[in-house]
């Protein structure tokens, strides 16, 4: 590729002739040398130095004879060359151009020297240019990843802190229903068993009577009066409900503590009195109920389940036992709903 100066020149060969001096000359090469001159074979065949002879440049030998000739049948030259001792002349316009080549050649390496620097520091300047031109372009357009202001004092800005110390588990609702201290909500027996109609799994019983009396031992048939009084019952509260000719009276007893509550239950014996009115007739007299008993917190509640027409119950009537499953878990349901909200209402208490 050129870049608008003068080619690279070529070394001009110019082609020996027999007879002639020049580069690549067969026999005589020295410049304008005389037979007999560097390089030359005498006539021994052995290389002779600079116009051979002992006697040096062109002086006769020991014999006196002149210089042998360059080869057989030639003149002896004489002691300087030129016309008078038979050998050609110097090529001087060869060597002339021969100089001025090389003189070119170097002239030419010089000024491709200086257009090679020349175009690495243009390239050099021009990546400095583009750089410096990025580096403009970055704070024009706002520069890199913004990094987060100072606060006003020159401190870092805090990070914020939390509390190592675990919040308290929220209240358990059996708390509440197992300590007097903390079961302070009032207890009656239509709050704790509202409404006059009731469905337990798509099943519905119509509410009959409901009482509540702190005489424990009065409400109750055989002996289960006298447990309830030995483990300190404070109160009994009761409802009727009525289903398909089946009639079933909860109670539910209150007492001082859970272990009191646990213990009517496990020592428990006769039952509840049945609790008729409001449109509710007698049953379970001089016959056969079924009577069961459970408890949870500081409450034991009772059931006794029947025939509204004085039918005695045997194990084959499912429907008397599944009235008397839906009474017992809708008693549990109540005992425990109590308890659930006095713990959410101290959970949302102010703390003290």
């Amino acid at each position: 590729m050129s870049f608008g100066g003068p080619q690279w020149p070529q070394e001009p060969q110019r082609q020996g002739q027999q007879g002639q001096q020049g580069y690549g000359e067969q026999g005589r090469e020295a410049y304008g040398q005389q037979p007999g001159g560097h390089g030359q074979q005498g006539q021994q065949g052995q290389g002779q130095g600079y116009g051979q002879g002992a006697g040096g440049y062109g002086y006769p030998g020991p014999q006196g004879g002149g210089a042998p000739a360059p080869f057989p049948g030639a003149p002896a030259p004489g002691p300087f060359p030129g016309p008078q001792g038979g050998g050609p002349t110097p090529d001087w316009s060869a060597l002339a151009d021969a100089s001025a080549s090389r003189a070119r050649r170097k002239r030419l390496l010089t000024i491709g020297g200086g257009v090679l620097a020349a175009l690495v520091v243009g390239a050099v300047v021009a990546t400095a240019v583009v750089a410096t031109g990025k580096e403009d372009d970055t704070a024009k357009n706002g520069g890199g990843t913004p990094t987060a202001p100072a606060s006003p004092t020159g401190s870092p800005t805090p990070e914020p802190t939390f509390s190592s110390v675990a919040p308290p588990p929220p209240p358990n609702p059996k708390d509440y229903i197992s300590d007097p201290k903390k079961d302070r909500a009032p207890l009656t027996a239509e709050g704790l068993f509202p409404g006059r109609k009731l469905t337990m799994d798509g099943r519905p019983y119509t509410k009959g009577a409901t009482s509540a009396t702190a005489n424990c031992a009065a409400v109750t048939q055989g002996g289960l009066g006298a447990v309830l009084k030995k483990n300190g019952c404070q109160k009994v509260l009761r409802a009727t409900y009525v289903r398909d000719g089946v009639a079933v009276t909860v109670g539910v007893a209150v007492f001082p503590s859970e272990a009191a509550a646990l213990k009517a239950k496990n020592q428990a014996t006769g039952g509840i009195a049945p609790l008729t009115g409001a449109g509710v007739g007698d049953f379970c007299r001089a016959t056969v109920c079924l009577r069961r008993s459970n408890a949870i917190g500081r409450y034991a509640y009772f059931t006794q389940a029947g025939f509204t027409n004085g039918k005695k119950v045997t194990t084959a009537d499912r429907g008397v036992f599944r009235s008397s499953d839906d009474l017992g878990t809708f008693a549990f349901n109540q005992i425990y709903a109590r308890g659930k909200s006095q713990a959410s209402a101290a959970a949302g208490a102010p703390r003290q």
